[in-house]
């Protein structure tokens, strides 16, 4: 079957299974292959995309499910102010040590900070806490986070 959704604004049309993973969908058909593939069960947050603005697993969403839905990925995150400000935080306070993980990290500080933005530590983790990180980045990740709500937070 196919399903047209909208990726980072634009559409793209997939002629694919519905129940086939957004993941698959925006690596092997987009070309997107910012979001990376972790442990294929929504547990590690590798896979993070926004879908109507919540941070989701792709791996376990299907593409049926995001018909008419915003869906954003790293590709995309940048275009706004929040957006930028996480990602010019992440790369000022030198987060990534492998790197694998961190699109996902960046999806869903994005999101928290989208929500709350100015969230303490509690929240910080609370909100993180879908995200694995094998390097243990943990500390800068919160520290970034901090930092790009600062950055978002000022007129520029």
């Amino acid at each position: 079957m196919s399903y047209t959704i909208t990726v980072n604004g634009a559409s793209l049309v997939l002629d694919v299974p519905g129940d086939m993973p957004l993941l698959w969908a925006l690596r092997d058909i987009g070309g997107l292959t910012g979001t990376k593939f972790g442990c294929g069960m929504g547990l590690c947050g590798a896979c993070t995309v926004h879908i109507d603005g919540e941070a989701t697993r792709a791996c376990v969403t299907p593409v049926a499910a995001v018909v008419g839905k915003q869906v954003t990925t790293i590709e995309g995150i940048g275009s706004d102010k929040v957006g930028k400000a996480v990602q010019q935080a992440w790369l000022e306070l030198g987060v990534p040590q492998c790197g694998y993980c961190q699109p996902g990290q960046i999806m869903s500080a994005t999101a928290l900070l989208r929500r709350n933005p100015k969230p303490n530590d509690r929240q910080i983790d609370e909100a993180m806490s879908g995200n694995l990180c094998r390097c243990g980045t943990y500390t800068r990740i919160r520290a970034a986070i901090k930092r790009a709500a600062d950055t978002a937070g000022s007129p520029t």
